[in-house]
């Protein structure tokens, strides 16, 4: 049990971002593109473009596609997003008075740079959703402001009602690290999960709005918020419309969900929901959320998962 490590690779837990990814390693794009036409939704393309986010280099490869075929849109957004990943990466995720101007100025050239490929994708084709999804992170990037945020998150809505990753991103714009506050992130969070089909993944942002909340504090903090019993509550009625629900679904982005409401259980020390949770998830995870606890992600992941199936 101590030996167990969490994987945090959505590799691990989605055979089909693991086929793009190598398939983006071994620079054969027909096999990645097989792959991407096979997503049967947008979730499930924006998954298999995802697997060159973090790929090192890829940027290189996706511009040689790009070169072969100008009008690939997939390629091109993918190279927008991986323009956009290095120059987060580059700013880092440290809060803005610890970010230097010189990397205040290359992070908003790389953003600037994706924006202006992907409002040729959007141009190109309007219905596109990873594109404009991309361009919801960017818009807070830039500072933008949150009716051009929402007016690019309401494009997603548009052709897809309740994408999690355009969700996820506008979460972040709504709260009062970036340009929100506390009521419009936590309503905003309320009327995914509600919106959402029984059984999908939305409702887990509930539980994301309320580590916002918290940020900064001690994890001893952050239970006491937790325990607070309109939090407890809303945070049990997110779980009962997704991970606890009889139609839970298991595509992707169920990682994220049940690893999201393993933390949340274990905050709320309900410790038999955090122990099915952790058994569902088996040797996955998702990072997401425990950084809140301990910048350690995989160590504090161990220990709740120990105590959940010891007390559980």
């Amino acid at each position: 049990m101590a030996d167990f490590t969490p994987d945090f690779r959505p590799r691990s837990a989605y055979p089909e971002v693991a086929a793009a990814e190598d398939a983006i390693q071994a620079g054969d794009w027909p096999a990645f593109r097989a792959r991407y036409d096979a997503a049967t939704d947008w979730r499930g393309r924006q998954y298999i473009m995802g697997a060159a986010d973090e790929m090192s280099g890829s940027e290189k490869f996706l511009k040689t596609v790009i070169e072969r075929d100008p009008e690939d849109l997939v390629a091109t957004t993918m190279y927008a997003a991986r323009l956009v990943r290095i120059g987060w990466e580059i700013r880092t995720g440290h809060f803005a008075r610890y970010v230097s101007a010189a990397q205040f100025e290359a992070f908003h050239k790389h953003l600037r740079e994706a924006e202006q490929i992907l409002i040729w994708v959007c141009a190109r084709d309007p219905s596109f959703v990873p594109a404009w999804a991309e361009r919801v992170t960017i818009a807070r990037g830039l500072g933008l402001g949150q009716a051009e945020t929402r007016r690019r998150y309401d494009h997603v809505t548009r052709h897809d009602p309740h994408n999690l990753v355009a969700q996820r991103s506008l979460l972040q714009e709504l709260c009062p690290k970036w340009h929100g506050s506390l009521p419009v992130m936590h309503a905003f969070a309320a009327e995914c999960a509600a919106a959402a089909p029984p059984g999908a993944p939305n409702a887990a942002l509930v539980v994301a709005g309320h580590l916002e909340h918290c940020l900064g504090e001690s994890t001893r903090k952050i239970k006491e918020h937790f325990a607070i019993p309109a939090v407890r509550q809303e945070i049990m009625a997110a779980a009962e419309r997704s991970v606890l629900h009889p139609s839970f679904d298991r595509g992707f982005g169920w990682v994220y969900a049940m690893s999201m409401f393993a933390l949340a259980f274990s905050l709320l020390e309900e410790w038999a929901l955090a122990k099915r949770c952790f058994l569902e998830l088996g040797p996955c995870a998702s990072e997401a959320g425990w950084e809140y606890l301990d910048n350690n992600t995989a160590a504090v992941f161990v220990r709740n998962r120990a105590r959940a199936l010891e007390r559980g």
